[in-house]
Order: C-alpha cells, then sequence, then structure tokens
C-alpha cells in the first residue's frame, strides 16, 4: 500500500476453506485492516452486526445476497470488489447508498470445471466412491461399472466448456451428440459432432448427459421430469453449471424412478447444503459433491486477485470496473447516503 492509499477495513466473505490468506495475490492487501470469515451467513442480522464497522466487502462468486435490506445496516460501506458476474448485487440499492460494486468481468476458462466434469463421470460410471469407502469397511468389488468407450456423450448446449467435455469424450473413444440453441449446433456442425435431430433424441439417446448452458429466463426449469423420464435406465445425467436448469424436485423424483439411473451433481438451489438427509444428496443413485467445479487454486488466484487488484485502485482514489457508475457521482458530489 502506498502512503497516499487509505487504509481501510477489509471483510472477505465466504471463504469456506480457509485458504485466501494462503493465496499469493493476498499480500496486495498488506496494510489494510482485514477480516476473514470461513462461514456461510445468510441471516441479515448477523451479517449486519459482523460487517458494521466494513469499508470494503469482498465476495466470491454468489455465495452472499447483497440487497437493501443488508446495505441499509452497513453506514460505513463503500465498495463491494469480486470477480464475475454480480446478479446477487443490487445495483440500484448499491448507488442509494453510496456504494461502489466492483467486479472484473475477464475470465479464464474454467479448465478446473471441465476436468471436475470428467471427474464426476468416471466416478459414477464406475461407482468408485461406493467401492472406496466398501473397502475401507472390508469389502471387495461390490458392483460392476460401465466404461465408456463406444457410448453416447450427450451435450446439453456446447459453448466453451461443453466443446472441451465433448472433446475429452471423443479422447475416450465415445460417440458425442450436441443439442441446444442455434449457436451450438452450428459450433458442433463446425467441430464434426453429431447434431441430435431433436431435444427428445439427446435425452434418449445419451449414455452421459452433460449440462452446460448458461442459466437466464430462457433456461431456468428448462428441463423437467418428463424429460428426465426419457433417459436409459443405465444412463447418467451430470450438472456442473446450474441447479435451476432443472425443475426443482425433478431429478430427484427421477432418480427414484430409475430413469436415468444414476446422476452427478456438484450445484443446488440452495448452497451450501449441510443436510445429509436433503432430497437429492441423500440418494444411493446420486453423486453429489459440494459445488466444487471452480474451486481450484488458479481459479481463485484469479478471482481474488482481481478483486484485490479493485481494492488497491480504490484505495488510491481510482475505483475500476465499476458496475454502477451513477454513485461516483453521488461520491464527487459528496450526497448523503439513502
Amino acid at each position: 500500500m502506498t502512503e497516499s492509499a487509505r487504509r481501510l477495513r477489509v471483510s472477505i466473505l465466504d471463504d469456506y476453506q480457509d485458504v485466501v490468506r494462503t493465496l499469493d495475490c493476498f499480500s496486495k492487501l498488506r496494510g489494510h485492516d482485514v477480516t476473514v470469515f470461513n462461514d456461510a451467513v445468510a441471516d441479515v442480522e448477523v451479517l449486519a452486526e459482523r460487517l458494521a464497522d466494513a469499508d470494503v466487502l469482498v465476495l466470491l462468486r454468489e455465495r452472499t445476497k447483497i440487497d437493501e435490506a443488508l446495505l441499509s445496516r452497513l453506514p460505513n460501506l463503500k465498495l463491494i470488489s469480486q470477480n464475475g458476474h454480480i446478479p446477487h448485487i443490487d445495483l440500484d440499492a448499491c448507488t442509494r447508498h453510496g456504494v461502489i460494486a466492483a467486479s472484473a468481468l475477464t475470465s479464464r476458462p474454467s479448465y478446473p470445471t471441465v476436468e471436475f466434469t470428467w471427474g464426476l463421470i468416471l466416478a459414477a460410471m464406475r461407482d468408485i466412491p461406493l467401492e472406496s469407502a466398501a473397502l475401507r469397511k472390508g469389502r471387495w468389488q461390490s458392483t460392476v461399472g460401465l466404461g465408456l468407450r463406444g457410448r453416447t456423450l450427450g451435450i446439453y448446449g456446447l459453448g466453451r466448456l461443453g466443446s472441451m467435455v465433448a472433446r475429452i469424450g471423443v479422447a475416450f473413444g465415445m460417440e458425442v451428440l450436441v443439442w441446444g440453441r442455434q449457436g451450438s449446433l452450428e459450433r458442433a456442425k463446425d467441430e464434426g459432432f453429431q447434431v441430435a435431430e431433436s431435444r427428445q433424441e439427446l435425452f434418449e439417446q445419451s449414455d452421459v448427459l452433460s449440462l452446460h448452458l448458461r442459466l437466464n429466463e430462457g433456461t431456468t426449469g428448462l428441463i423437467g421430469r418428463d424429460d428426465l423420464a426419457l433417459m436409459k435406465p443405465t444412463a447418467l445425467l451430470v450438472n456442473t453449471s446450474r441447479a435451476e436448469l432443472i425443475r426443482p424436485g425433478a431429478l430427484a423424483e427421477a432418480l427414484r424412478a430409475g430413469r436415468p439411473g444414476k446422476a452427478a451433481v456438484d450445484v443446488f438451489e440452495h448452497e451450501p447444503v449441510t443436510d445429509p438427509d436433503d432430497p437429492l444428496v441423500s440418494l444411493p443413485n446420486a453423486l453429489c459433491t459440494p459445488h466444487l467445479g471452480f474451486v481450484e487454486r488458479d481459479n481463485y488466484e484469479f478471482a481474488y486477485g482481481n478483486a484485490f487488484d479493485q481494492i488497491v485502485a480504490f484505495a488510491e482514489g481510482a475505483p475500476i470496473n465499476v458496475h454502477n457508475p451513477d454513485v461516483l457521482k453521488r461520491i464527487t458530489r459528496n450526497e448523503p447516503r439513502a
């Protein structure tokens, strides 16, 4: 921190693994007063109490919602800093309260998510977690899994990540079948992948169906119980994208009915999930992981590094990556907070 920079009270939220202090980029906050919280808190009263003195909040993706109810309780807050899209931050409320919302939208391909997707596919198809747990209890070979070669890998949404998952499927000797919006279909033809004749065919023919759709108004709840019922009883559904792509309760219901036979899921409608009796987590044919796809050290260095750069710039009086630029006019005119 330079001599001209302001010393700030920085609160970093939702550092579940207590990893932020071990990152190389953490040194960018040297000279500021930093508090790190490792738990997940949604209660506004609790958040308001613990963050009352904070000048800056650092968020990781969408783990904490920032709205009027919370902002009105944080009189000292000046900056919210993170990396990536910010649907969980009420920008109008931030502007009313004179709080800058800064987030770099630059991104690196999420190679860790692609790798993790394939980790889930291999683990689920060959029952690796179950067999490992059984071996620890003295049982030897209790299941017979399915290999990948010659089977059909369905890709719903052939964007950047979907394309990488598909190419790895080819390396495993799988037949790739694609469905999605027009851009996905055109990209599939360009890359030499087979395009399904219909959405129905994608569900019917896939031995492994991996979802790679962006979440928006058009894709929320896109997949329902009737779609899942089309899948083979030996098929695997994989979701490392967004839980909300599937209608609430539909996947658990489908798994209980046996179509598809298995699911591998890394995303949930309400996170974190800490209830072992969760309807999906508790199913024996669901391999569930706690949203680990993007959770990897290089990704964290990139995301937190951008967030910390924004704090440094703000402390120097030259904020960057501001998503509510009208707030800068209010600050310049020294207008009172709402």
